[in-house]
């Protein structure tokens, strides 16, 4: 692989870390705000369609580079390791955009009243402990992937390719992890949409 950015830990390490501690926080105190249409008219509706497939795409080229990188075709592991990292940027992007304009959707509440009544809790009351199982790991992992994935990125296109090795047997896990539960996520929630 060759050297794309130079070894300068002094000063990549530093915004790593502060990346990985703005962006959960700057995700948070987004998300604390009430939702109500904050960007005006903004038809949001179709994000959490794009974020399932930006999720799916991701799981599809983790494991793809996975693969690429088994069979020692670097460039190609490259490629789509580059092209899951920025999908999962866009995919950054586009959930804050939906969560900023739109309140979140409850698990169950099919008559879209912003809570669940009695009835809709008992129709779904097994499914939703899984349901929010899933969800709270999908999210306290999505927080952790933050810097481990930068991490990973800086060490393989400096060349510090055992500390890239290192890291990423940490950050290929979570970081499937995090794709395809946000797709089960989706899959689940998706039919509660108002």
């Amino acid at each position: 692989m060759s050297t794309i950015l130079p070894k300068n830990d002094k000063k990549i390490l530093p915004i790593i870390a502060i990346l990985s501690v703005v962006v959960p926080l700057l995700v948070a105190i987004l998300m604390s705000f009430p939702q109500s249409g904050k960007l005006g008219d903004l038809d949001v509706s179709f994000l959490p369609h794009l974020n399932g497939t930006l999720n799916s795409a991701t799981a599809i080229l983790l494991i793809a580079g996975f693969l690429a990188i088994r069979s020692k075709k670097i460039e190609l592991h490259r490629t789509f390791m580059l092209s899951a990292f920025v999908l999962s940027s866009i995919f950054l992007i586009s959930y804050v955009i939906y969560h900023f304009q739109v309140p979140s959707t409850i698990f169950g509440d099919l008559d879209h009243s912003g809570d669940l009544n009695e009835s809709e809790a008992l129709a779904i009351e097994g499914v939703r402990s899984f349901y929010l199982v899933i969800l709270l790991t999908h999210i306290a992992l999505s927080t952790i992937i933050v810097p481990l994935v930068l991490l990973s990125i800086y060490f393989a296109f400096s060349n510090q390719i055992d500390r890239h090795k290192k890291i990423v047997r940490f950050t290929f896990p979570i970081w499937v992890y995090v794709a395809i539960t946000g797709v089960v996520v989706y899959w689940m929630i998706s039919p509660y949409y108002a």
